[in-house]
């Protein structure tokens, strides 16, 4: 903004356009690039600055281009990637989201609404969609890519659902994903917030193929080359170019001596449960695990428990209904992204504190009905 407004009350609405205009303006170069190459439709986020943070802006421009190519008999299939070679996209723009959320304005139902609508139409989209997750890929970036046909990682790729950190909880739907991976490895995941890397992403079951980083621009006009394939046409491709990526292939993953610790330290009916489970186990790992969750958001970690519990036995449509009530309570959500985004010093004060004074009462309210302001599809 050109203006130079010098009152308090002037500040604060110079502020609150800031934030819409960081969320809608498109002027120097815009924050998705839409493009038909052939027959395919390729979106590209570009904010390499940022790591390809979604915002409001990017959802708006991709969901109706989505419903269109998917009705186009011109357009094949669909490729999401990420420019600058660092992020696939690091997650949605959640600093705008609450400055907005302080300063009254709508954008925080607007950003949830539209980011998890357009989750679902990834998710049920007729065509083949292919993510190429070469890059950092957590919480809105996760959305874009997890619900599609396929999920193509590379040694580049880093995987998490970081959000119990900052008072919120792994939406985007991964009440719906999380609670399909193996055992308890997606509640292990969405409580402590852990990191994947590379091969691990596919072995965890976040992506579907492993291709190596240098391979994905051939890989990409290949796909783009297909004359009207169908998904056993691209997962043939994928497939080839899978079984010549060998890097890091003799490596197990990460997890795998951990697995069975996982299933049974995470399996219990409460947080508080594993939280014990952890406690009473002397090895390192479980210390490690118990040392991380003490310094999650508690609201968070209860919710988040009831989420994934929740969401194993729905369809991801009304996961998504249930995560769009969760996003519009609030919680621990200020201060998480106060302590890690703006003040940065690490040390956010979770209200309450400690999980024995987070109610089932209140984990419970926040899962209510939104009556006519809920999610609707």
């Amino acid at each position: 903004m050109s203006l130079t407004i010098f009152s308090s009350t002037y500040r604060s609405l110079c502020r609150l356009h800031r934030i819409q205009g960081h969320m809608m303006s498109s002027q120097v170069s815009p924050d998705v690039l839409l493009e038909k190459v052939g027959r395919a439709g390729v979106i590209t986020m570009n904010r390499p600055k940022v790591l390809n943070a979604l915002n409001l802006t990017m959802i708006r421009q991709i969901y109706p281009q989505l419903k269109t190519w998917e009705q186009d008999s011109e357009t094949d299939i669909v490729i999401i990637k990420g420019a600058g070679g660092k992020a696939f996209c690091a997650g949605g723009d959640i600093r705008a989201v609450m400055e907005a959320g302080k300063a009254g304005d709508s954008l925080t139902q607007d950003f949830f609404c539209d980011e998890y609508i357009l989750n679902n139409a990834i998710g049920s989209y007729k065509k083949p969609y292919i993510a190429l997750i070469d890059g950092i890929t957590m919480g809105g970036g996760v959305g874009l890519s997890v619900h599609g046909r396929f999920r193509v990682a590379t040694e580049k790729t880093l995987f998490a659902m970081p959000e119990t950190g900052i008072g919120l909880f792994p939406d985007v739907g991964g009440g719906y994903f999380l609670p399909r991976l193996r055992g308890k490895l997606g509640l292990f995941l969405a409580l402590t917030g852990f990191r994947l890397k590379g091969r691990d992403v596919q072995r965890a079951g976040v992506a579907t193929h492993f291709v190596e980083s240098q391979k994905i621009p051939d890989l990409e006009k290949e796909l783009v080359d297909l004359k009207s394939p169908s998904a056993k046409d691209v997962s043939i491709v994928l497939d080839t170019y899978q079984k010549q990526s060998s890097l890091d292939s003799e490596k197990p993953f990460v997890l795998d001596r951990h697995m069975s610790d996982i299933d049974r330290l995470f399996s219990s009916s409460s947080v508080e449960g594993i939280m014990q489970n952890l406690k009473d186990d002397d090895s390192e790992f479980a210390k490690k695990q118990a040392e991380t969750l003490s310094k999650m958001s508690p609201t968070s970690l209860k919710i988040t428990y009831k989420q994934l519990q929740t969401g194993a036995s729905l369809n991801l449509q009304d996961v998504l209904i249930m995560e769009y009530r969760l996003s519009q309570r609030g919680c621990d959500f200020y201060e998480g992204v106060r302590a890690v985004l703006v003040d940065k010093d690490q040390n956010p004060k979770w209200s309450p504190s400690t999980l024995e004074e987070v109610s089932d009462q209140s984990v419970d309210q926040c899962f209510s009905s939104l009556g006519d302001k809920d999610l609707t599809f």
